[in-house]
């Protein structure tokens, strides 16, 4: 890579360069790279997308249309929890309509929003692959399937658990 300054951490930065080079074509890369970004600095940033696209050497508009593209890709932050409640066919047939009615309603947010405290997030998305055991919803990268309201409502219990239980943060987003 042509730049010696790097937005991500040593380990990250580390971490890409070897990336790039276990594939054939270095664009093959870009997928994996943003989700390992967007873990560590939150979301994709524009200096994310810029550095990212230099390392893939692809245009930054290039790297956006991958993002645009997939639902666990994002250009703003989420919650710390992210819930994806698939709506398509499957899903909806089963209940998905009414399980994100019942995510919207228990945390008070809609689509594409974030709780006041920014534990969670609440998206509708198209599918995310667990046809056969819908309705089905995916926090964060957790598959959770065969769900009712009352068995929603256990997980979202849990995952507000882990989020109280959790260390603190510093103001570099590092744990005290």
């Amino acid at each position: 890579m042509s730049t010696t300054i790097t937005i991500f951490s040593p380990e990250l930065a580390a971490r890409f360069d070897k990336l790039v080079t276990a594939y054939p074509v270095r664009r093959s890369a870009l997928v994996p790279m943003l989700l390992y970004a967007q873990d560590e600095v939150g979301c994709l940033s524009d200096a994310v997308i810029e550095e990212i696209a230099e390392r893939v050497q692809l245009s930054p508009l290039e790297v956006r249309n991958v993002i645009s593209y997939y639902s666990l890709l994002h250009l703003k932050p989420h919650g710390k929890f992210h819930v994806q409640v698939c709506t398509n066919i499957s899903c909806m047939l089963r209940g998905g309509n009414e399980l994100l009615a019942h995510c919207s309603q228990r945390l008070g947010i809609g689509h594409k929003e974030t709780t006041p405290d920014g534990v969670f997030s609440l998206e509708e998305v198209e599918c995310i692959g667990a046809c056969c055991w819908a309705p089905a919803v995916q926090v964060n990268y957790d598959f959770h399937d065969n769900l009712t309201p009352e068995a929603m409502d256990k997980i979202l219990d849990e995952y507000r658990a882990k989020a109280q239980s959790a260390p603190k943060a510093d103001s570099n987003g590092k744990g005290v």
